[in-house]
């Protein structure tokens, strides 16, 4: 970030502004538009899509933009972009394909969507930002395929916990150590939430429920750190990951883990509920060196073998602009899938289902996701959480069971089914 703040000061000096599109205009969308407008020099926000154009318009609206201008052909896209002046759009094709757009943001969390505009943007030569967990859990390393071989960036972003995890992955690895856990740090985490159990916590803070619920049933956890997983190489012990409520400091964490086994494995990702300090993330690490286990005593990080490193927050979009800068002016990626998947999210039943049911959305009343190693879901054809939205019942699977592929019938022409197919088929295991 110290770099970054200089090299957006120089681009605002030299009125080179790095220019962004946003597609998706919600709670976090919204955030974000907020944040560029007004407090991030040396960008601009030029346009946002939305497939409620009010929503659009509001997020303008709230960051205090007055001249904004609908759109729905390419031309007077780039055209009000080139004058300054702020667009609005329903198509996220007209900001995929506009020529003078150095960045675009995925702030939508929604799958099959996020698959359509990664593929656009990817073709179209944009750097794409994602705060799409969702997406990039399901099918992220088959789109990093793409990206590289355009030459652009598909990456998650700093403030979203697999970000800061990321981060302090890099920082602690910089330093000599090697990270044996990376971990994520909740407050509540029940399986059995559903939209009617956290509707008030999300009218009280203006979000969506279902991303709410998403939030407190794991879903969203287990996204966020299959995606750690796969830009590590870490992987998990067990279906769910190992997850304990711990009401003390992450410090002591250092000894619930058994160093030679996560050495042998080569590292896992992990959470925690109710650990303090609260809203951040973790990462344990060892070091080889004893002078240097020696001098980590002396700075207050314990006689090891494992030593805790932690961010104490997570700010979500207040950060986001600095993965548009590192993206735009220095081809440096918050995190990527290195290779194959190392986990997947898998679906699993929410309640009792029975044959028809058709599967409701992520953080819904049918479903919610858990963390698995990916050959292990490839092996027992086990349905991903990213795609189960749609699917059919085509027969009954009781309450807190994984569904197969057997288990349901998939809809017809889904980008991200076609998608999944290819990773599947790139990253084959042996059975």
């Amino acid at each position: 970030m110290i770099i970054v703040d200089s090299a957006l000061k120089a681009r605002e000096a030299e009125g080179r502004p790095i220019r962004v599109g946003l597609i998706g205009a919600g709670f976090m969308g919204r955030g974000l538009a907020n944040q560029i407008v007004n407090s991030v020099p040396g960008m601009s926000l030029c346009a946002i899509s939305n497939r409620t154009l009010s929503n659009a318009q509001r997020a303008f609206a709230d960051a205090d933009v007055k001249d904004v201008r609908t759109v729905t052909r390419p031309s007077d896209l780039e055209s009000a972009i080139e004058r300054g002046r702020a667009v609005v759009c329903e198509d996220p094709d007209l900001l995929c394909g506009a020529g003078n757009l150095d960045a675009l943001v995925d702030a939508t969390g929604a799958v099959e969507f996020g698959a359509r505009v990664a593929l656009k943007a990817i073709e179209s030569g944009k750097h794409l930002i994602s705060m799409n967990a969702e997406l990039d859990g399901t099918v992220g390393p088959i789109l990093q395929q793409y990206a590289r071989r355009q030459g652009v960036i598909f990456t998650g972003c700093d403030g979203d916990q697999p970000g800061v995890q990321l981060n302090l992955f890099r920082f602690v690895k910089g330093m000599g150590l090697t990270p044996l856990v990376c971990g994520n740090i909740k407050g509540l985490h029940d399986v059995h939430r559903n939209p009617t159990t956290q509707r008030g916590f999300a009218e009280r803070w203006g979000q969506n429920v279902h991303m709410v619920t998403s939030f407190a049933d794991g879903t969203k956890i287990s996204f966020e750190q299959a995606i750690v997983a796969n830009a590590t190489g870490m992987t998990v012990t067990q279906r769910g990951m190992k997850g304990r409520d711990f009401e003390g400091h992450v410090d002591e964490l250092t000894t619930f883990y058994d160093v030679e086994e996560l050495v042998e494995i080569g590292g896992v990702v992990d959470y925690v509920v109710k650990t303090r300090p609260p809203g951040g993330v973790f990462v344990l690490a060892a070091h080889d060196d004893p002078k240097q286990r020696h001098y980590l005593d002396l700075y207050k990080r314990g006689e090891g073998p494992l030593y805790a490193f932690y961010t104490p927050y997570h700010l979500c979009h207040f950060e986001v602009p600095a993965s548009i800068a590192r993206a735009v002016l220095f081809s440096d990626p918050v995190i990527v899938a290195l290779d194959g998947p190392r986990v997947d999210v898998v679906a699993t039943a929410k309640v009792d289902l029975t044959v028809g049911d058709e599967i409701d959305c992520l953080g819904g009343y049918k479903t919610y996701g858990v963390a698995e190693k990916y050959e292990i879901s490839r092996k027992e054809n086990l349905l991903p959480m990213g795609l189960a939205e749609g699917c059919k019942l085509a027969r009954a699977v009781e309450r807190d069971r994984v569904l197969t592929y057997d288990d349901v019938i998939v809809p017809q022409d889904r980008v991200c089914d076609r998608l999944r197919s290819e990773q599947d088929e790139r990253f084959a295991i042996s059975r």
